[in-house]
């Protein structure tokens, strides 16, 4: 069986952020990111205590979030990402996705902390499995932005493995089921782990045969694009297992400057990119704004791969979009657009072998 090496087992935790004075870039931006409402707004010359801005959100039908709906999912917004936003707009679509609002607290029917049956799927200690020949691990339980919209944002993470040692059960039943051809690294985002602790896990899983390909599901190298290194690249290409990176990005504003870049450095290292979307209220629910998302992600050589109809987490329904507008909106695109700039408008129904499509 595939093991973690002896050397980094000690006290290693990989859900942790090294200390900011002794980490690269991307870590240091990390350390840095905004992690409250007021200083967020203030960045965008927003004060939420001026009565100006308090008759803007009231405009925009926007109230924010309490302190109780803040301790339970706190602001977490890279500075590179609050960059790419238009100061003064409450209408900005990236302010929009993580901007914590006073919705997130009511109860609405048909919305529940697990909606797509994460814990019915746990096969052991950090893997879920829901389809067939593929797993999930959930790598950790940290993120570089917290979106508002998060359908794990009320997972135990807790409860799954956190020190490098703690994985050998899990790599022990991939190793052991020779039906498993992928394994997905999620989370939280996987990308948030560091070289070193990457490496060893998909070493790890690298050793077992019949693990064909590695996937990696990840919103860093949109909003913290600086994580996208050589080093990081170097590591992924010289997997057996071929690599495969899904990103997250909602709308075309966010695939803008560096990140553009780190998009475009991936690509062009021969690593398959795509992109899974959120059909998000607010965010890109017209026409206009999903067509120049795919327009935008075909040039920077990424594939649209998904667009999600929204998991309906507790807290969310603001975000919700009427499923038929969503359907329309694909049949225009397809109008449009060449077919491998069209995403598939899927959702994850829980018992189904795959996603649905809609």
């Amino acid at each position: 069986m595939p093991s973690v090496p002896d050397a980094f087992l000690a006290n290693s935790d990989v859900s942790s952020v090294p200390n900011p004075a002794r980490s690269d870039g991307w870590q240091r931006e990390l350390a840095n990111a905004i992690r409250s409402v007021e200083v967020l707004l203030r960045r965008l010359n927003l004060n939420p205590h001026d009565p100006q801005t308090q008759s803007q959100l009231q405009i925009a039908g926007i109230q924010l979030a309490d302190q109780d709906t803040l301790q339970h999912f706190p602001v977490l917004v890279p500075e590179n990402f609050l960059a790419r936003m238009t100061p003064g707009d409450l209408h900005d679509p990236l302010l929009r996705q993580v901007l914590p609002q006073a919705a997130e607290s009511l109860s609405v029917a048909g919305f529940v902390p697990d909606p797509v049956s994460d814990l019915n799927a746990r096969r052991t200690v950090g893997v879920l499995q829901k389809y067939a020949g593929r797993v999930l691990l959930i790598a950790t339980g940290a993120c570089a932005v917290h979106c508002r919209y998060c359908f794990r944002r009320d997972y135990p993470y807790a409860e799954e493995p956190r020190r490098l040692q703690d994985w050998q059960p899990a790599l022990d039943e991939i190793a052991s089921d020779h039906s498993i051809t992928e394994v997905i690294f999620s989370g939280g985002d996987p990308f948030m782990l560091n070289d070193a602790r990457l490496q060893v896990l998909c070493a790890a899983l690298d050793q077992i045969p019949h693990v064909e390909r590695i996937r990696f599901h990840t919103r860093l190298p949109v909003v913290l694009p600086a994580r996208v290194t050589s080093e990081l690249i170097t590591m992924l290409t010289g997997l057996r297992a071929q690599p495969i990176v899904v990103v997250h990005a909602n709308h075309a504003n966010e695939l803008v400057s560096d990140c553009a870049d780190a998009l475009r450095k991936l690509v062009r290292s021969g690593i398959p990119v795509l992109n899974q979307a959120v059909l998000l209220s607010g965010v890109n629910d017209n026409l206009g704004a999903l067509e120049m998302l795919c327009r935008r992600l075909i040039n920077l050589g990424v594939m649209p791969y998904y667009l999600h109809q929204l998991d309906r987490v507790s807290g969310t329904a603001h975000f919700e979009v009427d499923r038929a507008l969503g359907q329309q909106w694909i049949q225009n695109l397809a109008a449009r657009l060449p077919g491998y700039a069209i995403p598939r408008f899927v959702q994850e129904i829980p018992g189904e072998p795959n996603k649905t499509t809609l």
